[in-house]
């Protein structure tokens, strides 16, 4: 059993370098590094680099879904009858989007480990804690972006007309299931502008990490800079990655956009 375990490694690790578009046999790296400071290698610094675009766009792609959570949370309390929840969803908002990001990610990256390094004292525990810096980058970014998503989707739950929903209970349908089959394509339709900005500065605010040692592609550039000398070389480079991971971007949403308006056209 444990040869056909090592036998799948070997071949997902193969796969994995067939796949890598950066060092792989042809990756960007390895095509166009040749022996330069961004080969793969012992010789350059490619698979450092790579292993940093990595990082960012896990990084990125693990907020999104919690940022869209709470900011759908929050928008819906925004817009609830109960004063209470409007008020906290106001503080929420006023909060994280007044504190610059990297306030907020140090608040939480120090913040988070002294709560729970108070709470296991408590309980007799006084060995050190030290809370992931991926996660707590995650956290923090998840809180900020949600603090802007949930503006967005309050505004485009106010542009759906509240005849939506009396359709809707007309019919027999329940709320939940008529948010889900006649709100939520509406408003995914209306948000997506604003989500796709969001998503935008979500890309460039994983630069931040880097402060709390998350090897991110501005860390691992800037510690090639350092060691090379070479800090034009790496942060052009930093800046064309970025932009690259923009434009990908900017196409999936596009193609996003384009699929919400043939499906609302087909009705």
């Amino acid at each position: 059993m444990s040869g056909v375990f090592s036998a799948l490694g070997s071949s997902w690790s193969w796969i994995q370098y067939a796949f890598d578009p950066f060092c792989g046999p042809v990756g960007i790296f390895s095509l166009f590094g040749g022996s330069s400071l961004v080969s793969c290698g012992v010789a350059g610094w490619g698979d450092e680099i790579a292993f940093g675009v990595k990082v960012t766009v896990t990084l990125a792609l693990a907020t999104l879904p919690f940022g869209l959570l709470i900011g759908f949370m929050v928008a819906l309390s925004m817009q609830s009858q109960d004063k209470a929840l409007r008020l906290a969803g106001g503080i929420y908002t006023t909060i994280f989007r007044g504190l610059p990001e990297l306030l907020t990610l140090f608040i939480i990256y120090y913040g988070v480990q002294m709560v729970i390094q108070g709470l296991l004292s408590w309980i007799g525990y006084d060995e050190r804690v030290e809370i992931n810096a991926f996660v707590a980058g995650m956290i923090a970014l998840s809180v900020v972006f949600s603090s802007y998503c949930s503006e967005v989707l309050l505004s485009a739950f106010r542009a759906i007309p509240n005849g939506q929903y009396e359709a809707g209970d007309a019919v027999g349908l329940r709320r939940v299931t008529t948010m889900r089959l006649v709100i939520l394509p509406q408003l995914i339709r209306i948000a997506l502008p604003g989500l796709g900005n969001l998503w935008m500065n979500l890309l460039k605010d994983t630069a931040l990490v880097s402060v709390i040692g998350l090897t991110d592609i501005l860390r691992q550039t800037g510690v090639a800079a350092k060691v090379t000398k070479e800090p034009f070389v790496f942060y052009v480079l930093a800046c064309a990655l970025y932009l690259v991971l923009a434009m990908l971007s900017s196409i999936v949403i596009s193609a996003i956009d384009r699929s919400t308006r043939r499906s609302e056209a087909a009705r």
